[in-house]
């Protein structure tokens, strides 16, 4: 097989559905194997940014990894800036690179630069293809690498004189990956402090939109009566119209909301990464007790340091966490000398301080629902927006002023939309 052929197969075997970007003269072979044989579509895009934001998005909204390509050298720098959004937003994305043959990378020549080490700090794998049976295991270890979390992306680039090469090995198909469980000690300590806790919270980050722990997350709130806030990235993981959810919090000392998590005496933090809200705002004395549930170990940070570190499958935690607190409730019904302290079951009334926050949380949004000033002001355009569209329907933030307009006014009711 050729190898850009079996490079596009490859791509097929992962599920590749899309490919962004904007062809050149070094990527011609990729093209013409996309175009003579395969069912992947190539969106043509009128700049290389805007088909790396595209699958930033793609990523982020179908939890595959998105695809976007470009020719070498400008190409390649064009790239960048959406490669780097998505590395950050934690988005599964792979950057196809075009490269000059393998002969002249030694010496300058037409538009020649290395893209590798370009995208070392925006990507968390990066490699030049040098052998056409190669290409096959690189492409899984890219794929495996962007999925794995925290998710992330990744580039390749593919020479020109490679691309033609031919090749007679069969792609390796991918194998769904295990999920780690969390470990039974952990989840009887958290289980503890949960139940020795007078006011806890659950403080909702990025991690929560992915692998569909939203599902988990909305029965641990439900089932213990806790109180939760997100960060801007996590919003919709709880629906804003649960009288349980404080919203977004994100604004530093400006925030209402964030009264919440300076009141309580344990924070549950839930897929949260340090990057959308620093625990400075909400941890400055160092007196929370944390219990930290991710895919991953927590970074370090001087406030941020958990109790509890629980680095395993949220889903799977979460369940064990309910599974292991309706075991002891029903050991504290059965022993006549329990008062059956702490969290129980759908009995737990929502705390007034929380109330309070949430009825002024709803306040200041409503307050612009009726607004019919001119110029019309920008809540109330948002609110307008909010009510013009179902609870499915998706909207994209640039960022600036008026991300916290968004992130504080548009009520979420959906994860990722």
């Amino acid at each position: 097989m050729k190898a850009s052929d079996l490079f596009i197969k490859c791509l097929e075997d992962e599920g590749v559905e899309y490919i962004f970007g904007l062809p050149g003269e070094e990527t011609n072979d990729l093209v013409i194997s996309i175009s003579d044989s395969s069912k992947i579509k190539f969106v043509l895009t009128r700049h290389e940014q805007g088909a790396a934001f595209m699958a930033d998005v793609y990523g982020r909204l179908t939890h595959k990894v998105g695809v976007c390509m470009s020719t070498l050298g400008p190409g390649a720098t064009n790239l960048t800036t959406g490669v780097a959004s998505a590395n950050m937003e934690r988005s599964p994305v792979l950057a196809i690179t075009g490269q000059t043959d393998t002969d002249q990378l030694h010496k300058e020549s037409h538009q020649n630069m290395d893209p590798i080490t370009m995208f070392i700090p925006i990507t968390k794998w990066r490699w030049s293809i040098r052998e056409a049976g190669s290409i096959l295991e690189i492409i899984r270890r890219a794929f495996k690498i962007a999925l794995e979390e925290k998710g992330g992306a990744v580039q390749l680039a593919l020479p020109q004189d490679i691309a033609k090469k031919e090749s007679s090995i069969k792609p390796i198909k991918p194998e769904e990956a295990f999920r780690a469980r969390p470990n039974r000690d952990l989840i009887i300590k958290a289980v503890k402090m949960l139940q020795d806790s007078s006011l806890p919270i659950i403080l909702i980050g990025n991690g929560c939109i992915r692998k569909n722990a939203s599902i988990a997350l909305r029965k641990l709130v439900e089932n213990t009566g806790m109180c939760s806030v997100n960060t801007f990235m996590a919003k919709g993981v709880i629906s804003d119209r649960s009288e349980r959810h404080l919203q977004t919090i994100g604004i530093k000392e400006a925030d209402y909301a964030l009264l919440a998590i300076k009141k309580s005496d344990l924070v549950i933090a839930i897929g949260y990464d340090l990057v959308e809200y620093s625990p400075k705002n909400w941890n400055y004395n160092l007196k929370k007790n944390i219990i930290h549930i991710d895919f991953t170990p927590a970074e370090v940070d001087t406030y941020y340091p958990p109790t509890i570190e629980i680095a395993a499958d949220i889903e799977y935690t979460i369940e064990a966490i309910l599974t292991e607190l309706e075991s002891k409730i029903k050991e504290k019904m059965n022993d006549k000398n329990s008062n059956l302290k702490g969290i129980e079951f759908r009995k737990k009334v929502v705390p007034d301080l929380f109330k309070k926050i949430k009825k002024e949380v709803t306040w200041r949004i409503d307050q612009f629902s009726k607004d019919a000033s001119y110029p019309i002001k920008p809540e109330k355009l948002i609110i307008d927006v909010r009510n013009a569209l179902s609870d499915n329907d998706i909207v994209l933030s640039e960022v600036g002023v008026h991300k916290l307009w968004i992130a504080k006014v548009y009520n979420t009711y959906v994860p990722n939309t």
